[in-house]
This record gives C-alpha cells, sequence and structure tokens, in this order.
C-alpha cells in the first residue's frame, strides 16, 4: 500500500482504483495497513479507494475531538471533489463517519460500520493505559482480537509507542473522552444511508449488543456477523469481511 501513498498539502492519504469513491476511516489506535487487504480487493472491483490518515495527533489538544476530525473529513472530500461516497469506518473511524452523515448528509451514499463507537466503547477495560508497562500494552493490544497471533510484535510497538509518549497519550485520552460526550444513538434514526454493519461475535471493545443497538436504530441496516472474529474484522478475517 505504501506505493499508492500520497502526500499533498495537509492531506497524507493511499489511493487505487477507479469508479465510486470508498473512503476508509482507521480506528484511534489503527494505521492504514489494517485495511491493505480491503484496499486491494475493491480498489481492483470497480471502485476507488481512499484511506486519508486522520490527523489524530497532529491537531491542537483542545481540538483534538471527534467532531474536528470530521471536519477534517469534509476538507479532504471537498478537496479529491468527491460525491455520494460509500464511508468505511472501524472504531473511531466509524464514529467519525457517523458524525460528518449528521452534518453532511447528501455527501454519503452509503455507510459500512465494523466495530464502532458512536454508542459504546470499552477501549481499555476499566484501565487507562500505563506508560511504561509494555506486558500490558501487549496483553489489550491481543484482546482486541480473538485471535491474539494477529497482535503481531510490529503491532504491539507501535500502541506502545502511541501510549508511551506523553503528548500522543494526552491525545488518546481526549479522543476517548470526545467519543464518550459525542453519543449518537438520538442521531441514528435520521440517517437514512443504506448501512452495513459487521461485527465480530467476540469484539470485547465495542460488543455484540452494541451492533444489535446500531441495527434497531438505523433505519436501513443489515448486520452480517462473523464468529471467532474480534474487534477487527478486516484484519482477521479479511475476504470474509470484503464479501
Amino acid at each position: 500500500m505504501t506505493n499508492n501513498l500520497k502526500t499533498e498539502g495537509k492531506f497524507t492519504y493511499a489511493e487505487a482504483g477507479e469508479g465510486r469513491a470508498i473512503i476508509v476511516l482507521h480506528g484511534l489506535m489503527g494505521a492504514l495497513s489494517n485495511f491493505g487487504d480491503t484496499f486491494e480487493y475493491f480498489s481492483k472491483k470497480g471502485y476507488k479507494v481512499l484511506i486519508p490518515e486522520l490527523p489524530l495527533y497532529t491537531l491542537p489538544l483542545l481540538k483534538t475531538n471527534v467532531k474536528n476530525l470530521a471536519s477534517f473529513l469534509h476538507d479532504f472530500i471537498e478537496y479529491k471533489q468527491l460525491e455520494d461516497v460509500v464511508l468505511l469506518g472501524n472504531s473511531l473511524g466509524g464514529h467519525i463517519a457517523l458524525y460528518y452523515i449528521k452534518q453532511y448528509p447528501k455527501d454519503v451514499a452509503g455507510l459500512v460500520l465494523t466495530g464502532s463507537s458512536g454508542l459504546y466503547e470499552n477501549s481499555m477495560g476499566n484501565n487507562y493505559p500505563r506508560r511504561g508497562d509494555k506486558e500490558f500494552v501487549a496483553n489489550k493490544t491481543r484482546e482486541v482480537f480473538y485471535d491474539p497471533k494477529v497482535a503481531t510484535e510490529e503491532l504491539i510497538d507501535e500502541v506502545y509507542g502511541v501510549i508511551n509518549d506523553r503528548n500522543t497519550l494526552l491525545k488518546t485520552l481526549a479522543i476517548a473522552k470526545s467519543a464518550v460526550r459525542h453519543n449518537m444513538a438520538k442521531d441514528l434514526p435520521n440517517m437514512k444511508q443504506p448501512t452495513c454493519l459487521i461485527w465480530g461475535k467476540q469484539d470485547i471493545v465495542t460488543p455484540p449488543e452494541v451492533a444489535t443497538d446500531f441495527n434497531k436504530l438505523l433505519p436501513d441496516s443489515d448486520l452480517f456477523w462473523m464468529d471467532k472474529c474480534g474487534h477487527a474484522a478486516m484484519m482477521e478475517k479479511p475476504e470474509e469481511f470484503n464479501q
């Protein structure tokens, strides 16, 4: 995917393919590479796939929230002159997609949510991340997946790097608190876009009852369960996820 990476002005993003635009939104601890299989698959299936790097750690602390991340997405869509896009979001990325639709419903033709926050999220259990405690971080990263082997040492190192840096940790906590504040329950019934919900049955971050609630509140949604799968279905079961 690095071959498809571009930096233009304030935007760094991956892009490939032609056709209707699918904009992929990664999560709080996510990376563009988390959607590598999805990026490759749909860019060869008649879609233009774009994955912008969200400015999670570059916005001023007081502006590090769901609302401003949705504003960044709006700037990106305008910059790329896109219309009738499909938004695909995991975790925080799903929440940003929902907030975006609340503000700019006419821009979005369809929505795909997987392990999305916006109703409830249990990102670190009842504990705040512990700086300097790599084993704690490793265990919490593994818990995100049904199969702990998906949490590679490289992935654990990335998460540890975020948590062990005071600046990125503060912004991570700011975004997490913002996600709690921006609960979307009252807004979902107004979102008419066809929505595909793809959920791991063993997701402990946004548990199965969250998916059920999304399905009840969104007027035009279909819910697909993935067994033996945690919070990041596109990483654990990419082929099934793409189907």
